[in-house]
């Protein structure tokens, strides 16, 4: 499949995913969280025509579990790696590797993307004079990647997980003259003052018809 969606994936398991909504959340209500969110982008992200969503999951051995709650036409690889730079650098040449020459990488924590800024996504990949495409985040990381062809210049010499992500990447596109194109910004759900937004956004209808199941287990929360 020359296009390929890769959604990077933690196992939902309690007390090890989306800590840092703890509180307001407890470990299990957070875990269940997370598993709403990957169902409801995975689940979308199938409606992708001519595209075939992978996911890159964590630990190796959960691919089972994953399985279980999501029955949609994926297919998994494992994450290699220690820092995030290297599991998404890696992600990118195994399934270079495999054939595909149109990679965007995404992660499992934004629920209500529109599909519009993925299509946009592939579609600057179409345009060989661009390295790279990237969807920016309020924080100052990004959301999505993306590349034809990996270049690991832009995972090298990042302070990943804080608000110079995307001004570190940038660098390094500028210091080894690759060229980027971006998607409309977007957001992910890191800690509280984000639940509250995604729980304001899924208030209309748009949005909550994007992540039906979040939006259900949100309400039952009282959020």
């Amino acid at each position: 499949m020359s296009n390929a969606l890769i959604v990077f994936a933690k196992a939902p398991l309690v007390g090890q995913v989306k800590t840092r909504l703890c509180p307001p959340l407890s470990p299990a209500m957070a875990a269940e969280l997370a598993r709403c969110f990957l169902i409801d982008t995975v689940e979308r992200a199938c409606r992708l025509p001519t595209v075939q969503v992978y996911l890159a999951i964590t630990p190796t051995e959960s691919e089972p579990l994953f399985r279980s709650f999501l029955p949609f036409p994926v297919a998994y690889f494992a994450q290699r790696g220690t820092s995030l730079g290297e599991r998404e650098y890696h992600s990118f040449v195994d399934l270079h590797q495999h054939g595909a020459t149109r990679m965007v990488l995404i992660g499992s924590d934004i629920p209500t993307l529109p599909l519009a800024h993925l299509q946009e996504a592939f579609q600057h990949l179409e345009d060989e004079r661009g390295d790279a495409v990237f969807g920016a985040t309020r924080d100052g990381g990004y959301y999505l990647v993306g590349m034809r062809t990996p270049h690991p210049e832009l995972f090298e010499h990042i302070a990943w997980s804080t608000p110079s992500v995307m001004a570190d990447t940038r660098a390094q596109a500028e210091r080894h003259g690759l060229a980027l194109s971006f998607v409309p910004p977007w957001h992910d759900v890191d800690d509280k003052d984000d639940l509250a937004r995604l729980a304001t956004e899924l208030r209309h209808p748009d949005s909550a018809a994007h992540a039906p199941r979040t939006k259900v287990f949100l309400t039952r929360l009282g959020f």
